[in-house]
C-alpha cells in the first residue's frame, strides 16, 4: 500500500477540485441567468471553455515541458482561487464573463500539465488502475457537486458556492504541495528563454513524432474524437429530455443521478479488474457502446421505456473507453513531450467541440431534436467501428502489450 500513499493522496486532491468545480460551473450558470434570463448568455458560458483551449494551449505545452509540474498546478490553483473569490465583487456581468474567461485559460492549462505529473508519478503497471480511480472520483463528484450546490443555495446564495469553489481550489493547492517533486531535471531547462521561434521548434517536435508515430497519433486522434461527438451530442440531451420526451424535473434529476451511478459502477469495475481487463479492448468495445448509448437514448420514446438505459450505457461504456485511451496514451506518448503533444492536439479538438456542437444545434433548430441526435449518435457509432478496427488484429495486440515505449 506504500506505493499508493501520493497516487491516494492526488486523488483526494483531484475529488476536491472536482466538486468544487462543479459547485462553481452551477453557481455561475444560476448568476448568468438571474441577471439575463437567456439561455443564449448560458451558451456562451459553455464555449468560454474551448475558445480559452484554442487561445493558450498553442504555446502552452512548451512552458509545461520546461516548467516543475508541480509548482505550476499548485500556482494555477491558487490563482484560479484568487479569480472566483473575486467574482461576487465585479460590478457588471462583462467582467464576469472576462474573469471566467481567465479561469478557464488556467483550467486549459492545468489539464495537460496534472496529465503529465500523474504519468511520472505513477508507475506503468498501476495507471490502468489509477485512470479507473480517477473516473470514479470524478464521477462521484459529478454527484456530490450538485448536491453541495444545492444545500448552499438553501442556506445562502450562488455566491456563496462561489466562495466554496474558491476554498476547494486553495485546499486542492495544499494537497498538492504534499506530493513529491517528479521533475528535479526540469530544473536545468527553467532558465531557457521561451521565444516564438522555440514555440514553433516545439511544434515540429511534436509533428514529427506524430508523423514516425502514426499508430499513437491515430488511437489519440479516436479520443479526440470520442470527445468531440460526446460534447456536441451532449449539447442536446437537456431539450432532448424535456422538450421532446416531456420528462418531468424529478425525472431529470433522476436520469443525471443513473448517469452519475453508471460511472460510478464502470468505474468501480474498472479498478477491480484492472489487471484482467485488457487495454485495446477496453478502447474498442467502450467506444462502441458509448456510441450505441447514445442511439438507444434518441431512439427514446420514454423515461422508463429507453431514456434511462440509453444514459446508464452512456455513463458505464464510456469509463471503459477512457480508462484505456489514458493508459494507452500515458504508455506511449513520451512524457519529456506530454504537454507539447496534448496541447497541441487539445487546441485542434476544441476547435471541433465549437464547430460541431455549433453546427448540431444549429441543425437542431431548423430540424428537429431527435433526427439530428440520431444522425450525430449514428457518426459516433461509426467512430466506434473505426476505433475497434483500430485496436483488433494480432499485431496491434501486440504493440497494446509492449506497454511504454519510452
Amino acid at each position: 500500500m506504500s506505493r499508493w500513499k501520493y497516487p491516494l493522496i492526488l486523488l483526494g486532491g483531484i475529488g476536491i477540485s472536482n466538486v468544487g468545480a462543479w459547485v462553481y460551473h452551477i453557481a455561475l450558470n444560476l448568476i448568468i441567468l438571474n441577471e439575463t434570463a437567456s439561455p443564449l448568455a448560458i451558451a456562451l458560458l459553455y464555449i468560454l471553455g474551448p475558445i480559452a483551449t484554442v487561445c493558450t494551449n498553442t504555446w502552452a505545452g512548451s512552458f509545461i515541458d520546461r516548467l516543475n509540474t508541480r509548482r505550476l498546478m499548485m500556482g494555477i490553483d491558487v490563482f484560479r482561487a484568487i479569480c472566483i473569490a473575486i467574482i461576487p465583487f465585479l460590478p457588471s456581468l462583462i467582467y464576469v464573463y472576462i474573469l471566467a474567461f481567465v479561469i478557464n485559460i488556467g483550467s486549459a492549462i492545468f489539464q495537460p500539465t496534472s496529465m503529465v505529473y500523474m504519468t511520472k508519478l505513477i508507475p506503468e503497471e498501476d495507471r490502468q488502475r489509477f485512470n479507473a480511480l480517477r473516473s470514479f472520483i470524478n464521477s462521484c463528484g459529478s454527484l456530490l457537486g450538485p448536491a453541495i450546490a444545492g444545500m448552499l443555495f438553501w442556506m445562502g446564495t450562488p455566491y456563496t458556492a462561489i466562495y466554496v469553489n474558491a476554498v476547494a481550489l486553495f485546499i486542492s493547492a495544499l494537497i498538492i504541495r504534499l506530493l513529491p517533486n517528479v521533475d528535479e531535471s526540469v530544473k536545468e531547462k527553467e532558465g531557457e528563454r521561451f521565444t516564438w521561434e522555440l514555440i514553433k521548434n516545439d511544434f515540429r517536435v511534436v509533428v514529427n513524432f506524430s508523423k514516425d508515430n502514426i499508430y499513437v497519433t491515430k488511437i489519440y486522434l479516436l479520443f479526440s474524437g470520442t470527445t468531440i461527438f460526446m460534447s456536441a451530442i451532449d449539447s442536446l440531451e437537456a431539450a432532448f429530455a424535456k422538450g421532446v420526451l416531456s420528462i418531468s424535473d424529478t425525472n431529470y434529476g433522476f436520469l443525471l443521478s443513473v448517469f452519475g451511478a453508471s460511472i460510478i459502477i464502470g468505474s468501480m469495475i474498472n479498478s477491480i479488474f484492472s489487471k484482467q481487463l485488457a487495454v485495446h479492448l477496453l478502447i474498442g468495445i467502450g467506444t462502441i457502446f458509448t456510441s450505441i448509448g447514445y442511439l438507444v437514448f434518441y431512439s427514446s420514446s420514454g423515461f422508463y421505456s429507453a431514456a434511462a438505459p440509453g444514459v446508464f450505457l452512456i455513463g458505464f461504456a464510456v469509463t471503459f473507453a477512457n480508462t484505456g485511451y489514458l493508459t494507452f496514451y500515458q504508455n506511449h506518448v513520451p512524457v519529456r513531450m506530454m504537454g507539447r503533444f496534448e496541447s497541441l492536439f487539445s487546441v485542434i479538438e476544441a476547435g471541433f467541440i465549437v464547430a460541431v456542437t455549433v453546427l448540431i444545434g444549429l441543425a437542431a433548430e431548423l430540424t428537429s431534436i431527435r433526427p439530428v441526435g440520431l444522425i450525430g449518435s449514428f457518426a459516433f457509432f461509426i467512430l466506434g467501428l473505426l476505433a475497434l478496427k483500430a485496436v483488433s488484429g494480432a499485431k496491434r495486440k501486440e504493440y497494446f502489450k509492449k506497454g511504454a515505449s519510452f
